[in-house]
């Protein structure tokens, strides 16, 4: 469904002769044929009618409000608009002047507004998947933002006004805008020290032309800053421009498209993987979907459906081979919702065995058991005994149901937007993510292990139950965000406390997972937090080896008991302090004996007085800016260059006198040259700067290098 703007959007004749005039609200798809993979867009087979015939239908609610607020585009409507007046006022530019700075607010309303609704969603800036959606978002509403002038940061109050905009409609935004904004900020933060980091890449990059007399930076140059380090490219041009060097724009498109041509043939391949999942659909036609027992069941007799080697269907597999099994019925558990899978063999009817150490579900219901034959002839049609390790699965269970527990824990204690967003659950060790605005005090660590424990105690029933959807969400159980749940559902209970969706295996009380022990909190990404804990055995054994270290600290610290060991060790680690920052003061006392030996060593270039060194290690950069201060007076129009190691990274200090100065030579631009070579980069003023790297095998290269500058 089109709707007609009128005349003065254009010509008539409809979408085709004038797009912008004809506004599409509306469309209706028909979905009749399976397609096969083709060589392009339009160039594929059709494998045939799909089973059941579907239209997709649907409004475009924007594009509506757009016409019944008779405004010109769907950034212009009431919400967006919100966002893209706050964008104008951030920047000082005025919406509707330029097509070229418009397109930029618009942008940035967009994204602003999508990554604020992503972030709500539990989403996270990340490296991969949607994270990474978001994070390119973010970085382009950043850099968008730069380009019309606002050099400050801006993503708290971009985003606390897509809040306002959407909140109305999605009052989840306003309860968790304290998360919403620290992930926002963070990212941000994030973001500006890549461009800090990629400024000094370029600086290193920038003095090593210049250094040999050349003017562009090459292709492979631009691309690692953008593809290793974040860096626009726009921004690498700005600065080449700004330093008076070219880029090789052509090289850079290059390995782009290489970059891009490889994602495509990954594409492909995937795609191609796809298509070889034909084979388990063939299966799953042929023999129906693998029937799975593991609920109630530890080991069953089944019928062979097929045997695959390297993905292709055979008759049979001899020992030694790598295999692919579908069953008619198993009780292995297929990897999924966190759970590994289980483990165990399959027993032939005539003798083979073969070790099963992994289960997929490729396709919807078709179980895959991967394993090795260890004897005889696994072959197509024959009974088998499939059987689980039962000790794997039973530590796997107790994992599973300490992380339904530990994540209930949680929001008891951080409240409902403590929401798992991700975790795994392996033989005795679990790990659980979950959205925080910052590290998790330790009290709080301490509080949710107490809970938990406590509750083990109480031997709580864990009972699983089918039902609907709609029942599902009237117990209160959980929905985890990104996962699938079709029209019925399976809801596991701790107890009356705790209920979730879920489709693993768990106990069937609380006690039966003995002990459960958080181990650590850390970081995984910006507003995610993960915690990695243990359970049952695994937990015990890991106190139990705490014990028997503390009982050797209290052996090395003679006299200590126990609770004594933080104060006797924090005593020791400052004693040490102070021996360091003594240690420290007799090498500096004697790097300033020496400033009579190295003013006797200085060089003149070009009527300069240049003095250079290479100090002992350990001198702190305070120290080294005393001393070089020291030097700088004992000769007139003179430049001082120093460096001294802690461990083995050199810090670079460059101090210049007025009548130096006079004749153009700036500490900070020499320090850049000297810190290049070094591997890093500094700055600071004409008079004093600072700089180091990660080479101290450098450090007579870099003061030779800044020798050499001066020299001309």
């Amino acid at each position: 469904i089109y709707y007609d703007r009128g005349p003065a959007y254009g010509a008539e004749g409809g979408p085709i002769a004038d797009e912008n005039r004809y506004m599409e609200v509306w469309n209706l798809v028909f979905m009749q044929n399976e397609r096969g993979v083709g060589s392009g867009k339009d160039d594929f087979p059709i494998l045939g009618e799909l089973p059941a015939k579907s239209i997709d239908t649907g409004l475009g609610l924007e594009r509506m409000a757009a016409l019944l607020q008779g405004v010109e585009n769907i950034y212009e409507i009431d919400t967006t608009m919100q966002i893209l007046k706050k964008a104008s006022e951030l920047t000082g530019v005025t919406y509707g002047k330029s097509e070229k700075s418009d397109v930029s607010l618009r942008i940035i309303a967009d994204h602003a507004r999508t990554s604020a609704m992503l972030i709500g969603d539990g989403v996270t800036p990340g490296n991969e998947g949607r994270g990474y959606v978001l994070r390119r978002m973010m970085r382009r509403t950043i850099r968008n933002m730069r380009l019309l002038g606002s050099m400050d940061p801006i993503m708290s109050e971009l985003t606390i006004a897509a809040i306002g905009a959407m909140g109305p409609q999605y009052p989840e935004l306003v309860t968790d805008t304290k998360r919403i904004l620290s992930v926002s900020v963070s990212e941000e933060e994030s973001f500006l020290q890549t461009l800090k980091s990629g400024t000094q890449i370029f600086d290193v990059a920038s003095a090593a032309l210049k250094k040999n007399k050349a003017n562009v930076l090459a292709g492979e140059d631009a691309f690692k800053l953008h593809d290793t380090y974040g860096f626009p490219f726009d921004l690498t041009l700005e600065m080449a421009r700004e330093e008076g060097l070219l880029v090789d724009e052509d090289g850079f498109r290059r390995l782009m498209k290489e970059q891009k041509d490889r994602a495509k043939a990954d594409s492909k391949a995937k795609k191609s993987g796809h298509t070889d999942l034909s084979v388990y659909r063939s299966v799953a036609d042929k023999n129906g979907k693998s029937e799975f027992l593991g609920y109630v069941q530890t080991s069953s007799e089944a019928n062979i459906n097929a045997v695959l080697v390297d993905g292709e269907l055979v008759g049979s597999a001899s020992a030694d081979q790598d295999v692919e099994i579908i069953l008619d019925r198993t009780p292995f558990y297929a990897e999924g919702g966190g759970q590994l899978a289980d483990g165990g063999t399959i027993t032939l009817s005539n003798g083979a065995v073969v070790e099963i150490d992994d289960v997929q579900t490729p396709v919807p219901g078709v179980f895959v058991h991967r394993g090795r034959v260890l004897s005889g002839s696994v072959e197509s049609g024959h009974q088998a005994l499939a059987t689980i390790d039962l000790e794997r699965r039973q530590a796997i269970s107790r994992a599973h149901t300490a992380t339904h527990m530990v994540h209930k824990a949680f929001r008891e204690i951080l409240g409902e937007t403590a929401t798992q967003a991700g975790s795994e659950n392996s033989p005795g060790r679990f790990r659980f993510d979950f959205p925080a605005t910052g590290a998790v005090p330790a009290s709080v660590l301490n509080d949710v292990e107490s809970r938990v424990n406590v509750l083990l105690l109480d031997n709580l029933e864990v009972t699983a139950e089918t039902m609907s959807q709609e029942a599902a969400k009237k117990l209160g159980a959980m929905a985890l965000f990104g996962e699938k749940y079709g029209d019925q559902v399976r809801v596991v209970s701790v107890g009356d406390w705790a209920r979730e969706l879920c489709g693993g295996t768990h106990v069937s009380r609380s006690g039966q997972l003995g002990l459960v022990k958080l181990l650590s909190e850390s970081s995984i990404g910006a507003g995610v937090r993960r915690v990695e804990a243990l359970v049952g055995v695994d937990a015990y054994k890991f106190l139990a080896r705490e014990h028997i270290l503390l009982n050797s600290l209290t052996e090395i610290i003679k006299g200590a008991r126990t609770e004594e060991l933080p104060e006797r060790i924090n005593g020791l680690l400052n004693s040490m302090k102070e021996i360091e920052k003594e240690l420290g003061a007799l090498r500096s006392a004697q790097a300033m004996s020496q400033i009579g030996e190295i003013s006797k060593t200085a060089k003149v270039i070009n009527g300069v007085t240049v003095m250079t060194a290479l100090l002992a290690d350990g001198i702190s950069g305070d120290d080294l800016r005393k001393i070089a201060l020291e030097l700088r007076t004992k000769a007139n129009n003179c430049v001082v260059a120093l460096i001294s190691s802690n461990e083995s990274k050199p810090t670079l200090v460059v101090a210049t006198d007025d009548a130096a100065r006079s004749q153009g030579i700036k500490a900070g631009a020499l320090v850049k040259i000297g810190s290049a070579v070094l591997g890093g980069g500094g700055g600071g003023k004409d008079d004093f700067a600072q700089g180091g790297g990660t080479d101290s095998s450098k450090a007579l290269d870099a003061l030779d290098t800044i020798v050499q500058g001066l020299k001309g």
